[in-house]
């Protein structure tokens, strides 16, 4: 049942809540974003669940850990996180950025993993446009600021036809993205642009994995996100959405979402 929300920090300065009991499963939000992403599909997997949602690094609430970090950087935040709360084995569901990050723990830290999804993700690096736009991005934070790289970003993530039926819900995601701190923001984004490959864990993990795609996502498109297919690779394509499903249809998601935890946690 709900046990109300709790909210703690590591010694680091990791924001996170935790919602529901249960077995453990992380959701990790994606750039320029926060735990508040989630907000209407906690509720719903808390029900049966242990539900933690830290911000990531310079996002949300949380401190910015360190000038200069990678995603492997950020995923060790993440085992901080689950050592802080003495959970030795969760369930990641990772968006975007917080889905590379997802990569990186199952990489470097397998053992401490029931399962992991990537939502609204890809295990392939950066292309070399992707890599220019990055540059492009902490230059646009640095000698503007966060709030019209947020307002420019936005609108992007999510499915074209949403952005007008939707507005509530993009003005949201934008003003959690101002609450983005500009160097937290301009990390990240150097980290994505570093990231490496990431293909092979996908195909060699033991662990059982979901990907979810947004039929209408403009950022990592259907065919970006399913890059390996395998037994142990359940895909999901998500009906109408964008980049955003949590917030676009989240009706539609965690079912999908409860569908893969029944099955790693039977």
């Amino acid at each position: 049942m709900n046990a109300g929300i709790e909210q703690g920090k590591t010694p680091a300065g990791l924001f996170y809540k935790v919602q529901g009991e249960g077995n453990p499963i992380v959701l990790l939000h994606g750039f320029c974003g926060s735990s508040d992403y989630w907000e209407a599909v906690i509720p719903l997997l808390a029900q049966d669940y242990q539900v933690i949602t830290p911000d990531l690094r310079g996002h949300g609430q949380s401190a910015v850990i360190g000038a200069s970090f990678g995603i492997e950087d950020m995923a060790q935040d993440i085992v901080a996180l689950l050592d802080q709360r003495g959970i030795a084995r969760a369930v990641l569901f990772g968006h975007s950025l917080g889905g590379y990050i997802t990569l990186a723990f199952a990489e470097q830290h397998a053992a401490r993993l029931q399962g992991f999804s990537l939502v609204h993700s890809t295990a392939n690096p950066d292309a070399e446009q992707a890599r220019e736009n990055r540059l492009k991005a902490v230059k646009t934070i640095e000698e503007e600021g966060i709030q019209p790289f947020v307002d420019g970003l936005v609108p992007k993530l999510f499915a074209p036809a949403h952005v007008a039926s939707m507005a509530e819900q993009v003005e949201k995601a934008k003003q959690i993205g101002y609450g983005t701190a500009p160097a937290g923001a301009t990390g990240a984004s150097l980290a994505m642009r570093a990231r490496p490959d990431r293909n092979h864990v996908l195909q060699e993990t033991q662990h059982p994995v979901l990907i979810v795609a947004g039929e209408q996502d403009q950022i990592v498109p259907p065919d970006k996100a399913f890059t390996v297919q395998g037994a142990h690779i359940e895909q999901a394509v998500i009906p109408a959405a964008g980049h955003m499903s949590m917030m676009e249809t989240p009706d539609k998601l965690v079912p999908v979402l409860r569908s893969f935890l029944q099955r790693v946690y039977e």
